[in-house]
């Protein structure tokens, strides 16, 4: 005899109804037991089991799955709005944002007002006549505001203040062929007047006179850079007396060596150079690189002759194409001197002179003013170029011409070489007094220090430089020499 409690059958029929609503997929929440309990329902189980809540899990992650992508769609379904597609809009630049007529012509626009925009056009594409007056307006306006623009341009050029201009005549250099300003600074006075500063510029541009010809005209030679030429040597004429020796470093110095041994040093470079078939301005590097060492270094005779093929090398490593190896150097020296000293006196000479090697010497302004002294000839005189050479070379063993500037000493040479070839007329003339800056009253002392060079009157032995020149290369000229002393055209 079965025993049964109230409520038995009832509590079965409830679990039925609960498995029942789970494999529905139906939640069963509390409120949901609560209204099945009251309406004669079941109620909901205590815990779920694992099996339950997998699957539960699994339908609530598709169903977020399905409202993403219900939601992603959902914009895309509303994107239904387009913009107004604008047409002919033509763009109108302009230089100067100060115009008041680009006002007008910009269109302003909201969000919503896209569609009904128009700029000056029509559906044709022509242009509207409002458009094109507009457009004239506007060039109009930028014609006359680039005509003021050039005009201030053109006062602007003008400098405010006047720099400073260096007094040359103290170094026998002649203020007028000089067109830059404020090169180099002039004993501590300040120019303070556009008046005085406009008085040198006349003075430069008048010291061209008519029957001055112009050698920078005729140069086909890119390479010569002829526009710049006048602006690249003034430059050099400054440049000379910032980089030059101590003209007395022998006697303030140097109490090894003497001035005498200076000079068999030079006359054995020359050979050197001859011997390695270097080019001349490589020979002047050289001598200049040497006097600049000795004028701040104080050296022993025996390390003289390092100091020189030491310099040599630097000055061919910065001249030559093809410089030769510290041991060919070594080697000319009959090897009294290692590659090792050799290397370590070009170090010492670097960089007591700072690496300051780019020097205008006798050789940079010779050239240009043979070119200038070539202008009164018809055809170019081979000779005076070789016998302006030969004396220029002369004076490189010579301690004493240490104290002539070297555009006056190639000056000179040009004024004795012309001499030396033609006695019938006189060697100066207002072509190279323009290029050379230097009057006939200037040269005397330089021209007869040279004289005497080239007559030997005091029996040098070093013959290295005038066996080069008695070659038939160079045309034998110094086996050549005046008539007449050269004297004569300073005593007026």
């Amino acid at each position: 005899m079965h025993c049964s409690w109230p409520g038995h059958a009832n509590m079965n029929d409830e679990n039925t109804n609960v498995a029942n609503f789970e494999e529905s997929g139906v939640r069963v929440t509390r409120a949901r037991a609560r209204a099945l309990g009251t309406s004669g329902g079941v109620l909901p189980p205590l815990k779920p089991s694992q099996d339950q809540k997998r699957a539960l899990r699994a339908k609530s992650k598709r169903a977020n799955l399905d409202e993403n992508k219900a939601s992603m769609v959902a914009p895309a379904s509303f994107q239904h709005k387009r913009r107004a597609v604008l047409k002919d809009v033509t763009n109108i630049s302009c230089e100067n944002s100060n115009f008041n007529n680009i006002s007008a012509c910009k269109v302003q626009t909201t969000r919503g007002d896209l569609k009904n925009v128009k700029v000056a056009s029509n559906d044709s594409g022509d242009m509207l006549p409002v458009q094109e007056d507009a457009k004239t307006e506007l060039a109009e306006e930028l014609s006359r505001i680039k005509v003021a623009e050039s005009e201030d341009f053109t006062k602007a050029v003008k400098l405010e203040k006047d720099e400073q201009v260096p007094n040359f005549r103290q170094y026998g250099v002649q203020n007028k062929t000089f067109p830059m300003q404020a090169l180099t600074k002039c004993d501590g006075l300040r120019c303070s007047q556009r008046k005085e500063e406009d008085e040198v510029l006349d003075k430069t541009t008048a010291s061209k006179e008519p029957e001055v010809v112009d050698i920078d005209s005729d140069v086909k030679d890119p390479q010569a850079c002829s526009l710049y030429g006048p602006y690249i040597y003034n430059n050099r004429r400054i440049t000379e007396l910032e980089r030059r020796p101590n003209i007395n470093y022998m006697e303030e110095l140097q109490k090894d060596i003497t001035p005498n041994m200076r000079a068999i040093l030079i006359d054995w470079l020359v050979e050197v150079s001859e011997e390695y078939k270097l080019v001349p301005d490589t020979l002047y590097l050289t001598i200049n690189l040497i006097d600049r060492f000795l004028s701040h270094n104080y050296i022993e005779k025996q390390r003289l002759q390092l100091l020189g093929v030491s310099c040599m090398l630097i000055a061919s490593k910065y001249e030559e194409i093809c410089a030769p190896r510290a041991e060919e150097f070594c080697f000319i020296t009959d090897s009294t001197y290692t590659r090792g000293e050799v290397l370590k006196m070009e170090s010492e000479v670097l960089n007591l002179l700072h690496f300051h090697l780019s020097v205008p010497t006798t050789k940079t302004f010779l050239r240009r003013f043979i070119l200038a002294a070539q202008s009164s000839y018809e055809v170019p005189c081979v000779e005076l170029q070789f016998m302006a050479n030969y004396l220029a070379e002369l004076t490189l063993v010579d301690y004493s011409f240490l104290k002539f500037l070297p555009s006056l000493i190639a000056a000179s040479a040009v004024f004795l070489a012309r001499w030396t070839l033609n006695q019938s007329d006189h060697p100066w003339n207002s072509t190279l007094e323009h290029y050379t800056s230097y009057k006939t009253s200037e040269l005397k002392d330089t021209v007869l220090a040279m004289e005497d060079l080239q007559l030997n009157t005091r029996g040098c032995p070093l013959n290295a430089i005038r066996e080069k020149y008695r070659q038939h290369r160079f045309n034998c000229v110094a086996t050549l020499s005046s008539t007449k002393s050269v004297v004569s055209l300073f005593s007026s």
